[in-house]
């Protein structure tokens, strides 16, 4: 995969994290919702969907569960 795809994942999943009340609901739609896009953006890119969900579930998670 490529660095620029890194960079995607970083990005969606820290500009997805930000729904919700509270930490964990923030962390659960977060991650939910980077996972979608890290698959998304891994098949455009022709990365593997599955890893790419992996990647950005994790930043979008760990990204709504750090903000406020």
């Amino acid at each position: 995969m490529q660095a620029s795809s890194y960079v995607l994942f970083l990005v969606a999943g820290l500009a997805l994290s930000g729904c919700g009340s509270s930490p964990g609901t923030r962390a659960v739609t977060g991650g939910l919702m980077g996972a979608g896009a890290g698959a998304g953006v891994s098949a455009l890119t022709g990365g593997k969907p599955a890893t790419g969900a992996l990647i950005g579930g994790g930043i979008g998670a760990v990204g709504g569960a750090v903000t406020r």
